[in-house]
């Protein structure tokens, strides 16, 4: 996970500078950096870097990975829970108490990303707030507000990726040995590499 994140670090500053460098339009380095980097905090800060409306797409996009990820880890959470069932059924020393405990061993909730729910309910706030808004305020203050909370929220990005940054020692990275990181690197340049290939043939640069 730590590799991981430095690459992604990397990827923070690497992007915009080879976005401009490939001369890029907004749309398709959003797509780039919302398909290509890993962490969802990293593609948000690839991405305003290039510009606002790249950041946008590349967010969007981002989302719309993470959103495809809920039912595959819904299906593989419930195919562990019935395989770990199976091996204490298969043993010899197998108690109902045990078979009450496999069966709490697998648990929704404990794997649910829960914060889509928290987007989904934020674009609805959104989708609601454009039509009722206008109502009650004007025109300038609707957008200063909307500044405002972009801010707030670029901020918090900030914090988020200063607060896991101190949590990856650079101690325990190098006890890791050197095949995390070249298994890392290897990754990320795959991912990125098919990424930018797939949109130069679509014609989405």
């Amino acid at each position: 996970m730590s590799a991981t994140f430095l690459f992604d670090i990397i990827m923070v500053i690497a992007f915009p500078i080879m976005g401009r460098a490939f001369e890029m339009t907004d749309l398709g380095y959003g797509l780039w950096a919302g398909t290509a980097v890993n962490d969802t905090s990293s593609v948000v800060a690839a991405g305003y870097a290039f510009s606002e409306t790249a950041g946008n797409f590349a967010t969007i996009v981002k989302l719309t990975r993470t959103l495809s990820i809920v039912p595959i880890v819904l299906l593989f959470g419930y195919i562990n829970q019935r395989t770990i069932a199976a091996q204490k059924a298969g043993t010899a020393a197998i108690t109902a108490d045990s078979k009450t405990n496999g069966k709490k061993s697998f648990s929704i909730a404990k794997i649910f990303p829960w914060f889509i729910l928290a987007f989904l309910g934020f674009v609805a706030l959104r989708s609601i707030a454009d039509i009722l808004v206008p109502l009650f305020f004007d025109e300038n203050s609707i957008k200063t507000a909307a500044a405002l909370i972009s801010k707030i929220s670029k901020f918090a990005f900030v914090m988020a990726l200063g607060a896991i940054g101190l949590k990856t020692p650079f101690t325990k990275v190098a006890k890791s040995g050197v095949k995390p990181m070249i298994h890392g690197f290897i990754i990320s340049l795959l991912v990125v590499v098919v990424s930018f290939c797939v949109q130069a043939m679509l014609g989405q640069m």
